[in-house]
């Protein structure tokens, strides 16, 4: 099995993406993930350009990774010795064996860019080279706008190659840097180049044609042993060659090595990690690690994945740490229902009395615009009331809602009267909130905290509103979707109804009802007991 050797470029190409500013220790949390990935190279940062990669090298420093760390940088400028280069001078304080150095390989952007003749510049590239080597340092040539230069004057491009490779460079990376040139033509130009080289090729695409993925596959295809990339994509414009996607492409479509199979079973968690960091949703639909990568809707596809997973995924989830989903929704048939029922009562089928009844019932509510897709808690609680075992924790008696405004430049807080009972007893309380779904949240916890102090540590993480009949304007259906976590476990719930405030309600309330219910199983089982 051949190996392709990755890169990552997350904490440096990634992070010039529009939306992404990494702290320190956001840095070092997603350099300790793809260390557990066992991705070979870690493309941390330009110590010249940086104060806070500096201050990341020198953390670094102390070791403990099994990742090789690698610092970034360019030649040195035109006109300096690379011994008086600030820049070269940093790349060796940085402390790292590997250093990617980037220099330019397209005549446009050496005359225009650079300002410096075409000697110059392989000077400086030899020059920069042999500097690194000299000091012990491993090279990685990354020869930017290669594609483009190889366009404008082959000969020129390859000239730059050969003379890194002359100086010393383990490596010539090849970089589509505008992201322009499409998959054929990568594989050409990395063939040929590969060709004229004695040392290895590597290749950077970015995905400004949406092709950076199957580019890089192309270059490997070529010859390229060496891939750079960011874990989702991230980068400048439209981003780099997504790694969480393009190394289970190598690994388990064209048979490469790239990291340990037990790293690859760890993927979709890896990613939501790195999102998460980020400050950037994690996209439903990104391939192998996305929610609904292996997501199925249709009843049609739903019933004959169930009976046969081959039938509509292109592998096992799990391979890369994600779970099948059978979404619960208008297109959902009984076998759906069923798969989402197993760990409540496994002795029903399809033909189950109660399957049906329930699968009528969601046909029903999707209609009143309820969605289950995003909201396992409510369809579970649905289920288990249906089948008639939900404990009766609570009941509203009723709700008010107190909001008044003055001035527009003043904000004033709404306040909300919750009034419930439990078990016989009535607790009525107000509470002051940002808004009167916030007030009514604050309302539910004092009065329910008051018999279970479990929901304490219950808390909102996520609150969506979507119109779902804007055609009739102010008087439009409304969905709430509230995600909710206690710290161990998470959980989303849905209301709907034509006051906004009505769908809050009712996606608030269940939220608690599943707290209570989590904690009902836990105690309980399926023992029919009721809570009080």
């Amino acid at each position: 099995m051949k190996t392709i050797s990755i890169l990552d470029t997350t904490l440096r190409d990634g992070a010039q993406s529009t939306y992404i500013s990494y702290s320190l220790e956001d840095k070092l949390s997603i350099i300790g993930v793809l260390d557990g990935l066992s991705i070979p190279f870690i493309e941390v940062g330009n110590p010249a350009a940086s104060h806070l990669d500096r201050a990341l090298f020198q953390r670094l420093r102390q070791g403990g990774y099994r990742s090789n760390m690698v610092a970034f940088g360019a030649t040195a400028h035109k006109g300096v010795r690379p011994e008086e280069d600030a820049g070269l001078n940093a790349l060796l304080e940085a402390g790292t064996q590997y250093i990617s150095l980037f220099g330019k390989a397209s005549l446009m952007h050496v005359k225009e860019i650079l300002g410096v003749t075409p000697e110059e510049n392989l000077r400086m590239i030899e020059d920069s080279i042999r500097f690194l080597v000299k000091a012990e340092r491993r090279v990685f040539f990354d020869a930017e706008h290669y594609f483009d230069g190889y366009k404008l004057d082959r000969n020129y491009a390859l000239l730059c190659l050969q003379t890194a490779q002359r100086a010393g460079a383990d490596t010539a990376v090849l970089c589509d840097t505008c992201g322009g040139t499409l998959p054929h033509e990568i594989a050409a130009v990395t063939r040929d180049t590969a060709e004229q080289l004695s040392i290895p090729v590597g290749i950077h695409t970015h995905d400004d044609t949406g092709c950076a993925v199957a580019s890089a596959i192309s270059a490997v295809d070529a010859g390229a042993v060496q891939v750079q990339g960011t874990f989702l994509g991230y980068g400048e414009r439209c981003g780099n060659c997504n790694l969480s996607t393009l190394i289970p492409d190598l690994q388990l479509k064209l048979g490469y090595f790239c990291v340990p199979e037990k790293a690859l079973a760890r993927f979709t968690t890896s990613a939501a990690f790195i999102a998460e960091v980020s400050n950037i949703p994690l996209r439903n639909q990104l391939p192998y690690v996305g929610a609904s990568a292996f997501a199925h809707k249709a009843g049609m596809h739903v019933d004959a994945v169930s009976k046969l997973p081959c039938s509509f995924e292109h592998i096992e989830p799990e391979r890369v740490g994600n779970t099948r989903q059978l979404v619960l929704s208008e297109m959902s048939g009984r076998a759906a229902i069923l798969r989402h029922m197993e760990s409540i009562d496994a002795t029903l089928n399809k033909q189950s009395p109660e399957v049906i009844a329930i699968a009528d019932k969601v046909k029903e509510m999707t209609e009143r615009g309820f969605k289950y897709e995003a909201a396992g808690a409510s369809f579970e609680m649905l289920v288990v009331d249906m089948l008639g075992r939900m404990p009766d924790f609570f009941r509203l008696e009723e709700y008010r809602i107190i909001g008044e405004q003055t001035d527009e430049s003043l904000q004033k807080p709404t306040t909300a009267m919750v009034k419930i009972s439990v078990g016989g007893r009535t607790e009525l309380t107000a509470a002051e909130g940002n808004g009167p779904i916030n007030a009514l949240d604050s309302g539910l916890r004092k009065a329910l905290e008051v018999f279970y102090p479990v929901l304490k540590s219950v808390r909102l993480t996520d609150f969506k509103v979507r119109v779902i009949t804007p055609k009739r304007a102010s008087a439009a259906v409304v969905r709430v979707l509230i995600s909710s976590t206690d710290g161990k476990n998470i959980w989303s719930t849905v209301g709907a109804s034509d006051d906004v405030i009505g769908a809050g309600w009712l996606a608030l309330a269940d939220s608690m009802r599943y707290k209570l219910y989590l904690e009902y199983k836990n105690r309980y089982g399926k023992d029919e007991k009721t809570w009080q």
